[in-house]
């Protein structure tokens, strides 16, 4: 089974840069997406094959996830339960016979770090949620989980330890899951590489290979042996984040 996740930073704005060629030439099983920007009416592309969940932010052109799948879940869960993130559409969890799959968009701490509170709460509420469903069967967490873990996931670690993504704080909280029973399937694969998922606009820093690896595959430990790859799909152009690939 192949896997996609990807930021496509607003579903539209990326269909105009190639995201329904790169859709059918990857054939993926099951693709993820986060910061759709787009509500259901708005929603332009439904594919042949697929089954769609849209969980879109009350705001309109704001985050929101989604989810297209060649095989119907057994249950599609929408939120965590809480109305600060669930307004946002930042949690799907579609229900398959051998695993959980949680689609997530994690909130960024944004400029000055307004948000880091709120987003230690949500990086908590986060971990019980996905060990509860792990008690359950295996779970497979993917998304734009907004942090750089190890200084080797982002170009210039030094220059930006208080910078929102890569603070010890949310640094430590994925510490926190990956002790709890999981495992960043890219970096037990890779242990070594270094490779970004995400780039800034600005200084033409993809060109420039500054970037930062923000996007992830994380399983239970349970789940790792059945992993055949998790790659980084950094020529894949259409947004600031590239996308993501599991195969198991």
């Amino acid at each position: 089974m192949k896997i996609v996740s990807w930021n496509v930073a607003g579903l539209r704005a990326c269909l105009n840069k190639g995201f329904d060629r790169f859709f059918e030439e990857e054939k993926a099983d099951i693709y993820c997406l986060q910061e759709t920007k787009v509500l259901e009416e708005q929603n332009p592309f439904h594919p042949y094959g697929y089954y769609e969940y849209l969980f879109p932010a009350e705001k309109k052109g704001y985050s929101g996830t989604m989810i297209y799948t060649k095989e119907k879940p057994i249950s599609v869960i929408y939120g965590i339960g809480v109305e600060e993130y669930d307004k946002e559409g930042r949690v799907i969890t579609a229900e398959y016979q051998d695993f959980y799959l949680v689609n997530c968009y994690v909130p960024n701490s944004k400029r000055e770090l307004e948000r880091l509170p709120s987003r230690m709460n949500f990086e908590d509420m986060m971990r019980k949620y996905l060990k509860s469903l792990s008690q359950k069967k295996n779970v497979i967490y993917c998304g734009d989980l907004n942090v750089a873990h190890e200084e080797i996931d982002i170009k210039n670690p030094k220059a930006n330890r208080r910078s929102a993504g890569f603070t010890d704080e949310e640094r430590t909280k994925m510490t926190e899951l990956l002790d709890s029973g999981f495992v960043d399937s890219f970096r037990y694969l890779y242990p070594d590489k270094i490779q970004y998922s995400w780039w800034s606009y600005l200084g033409h820093a993809r060109e420039k290979g500054i970037g930062w690896r923000l996007d992830y595959f994380i399983v239970n430990r349970d789940f790792i042996s059945h992993i055949k790859d998790s790659i980084l799909l950094d020529s894949i152009e259409g947004s600031d984040h590239c996308p993501i690939e599991l195969t198991f």
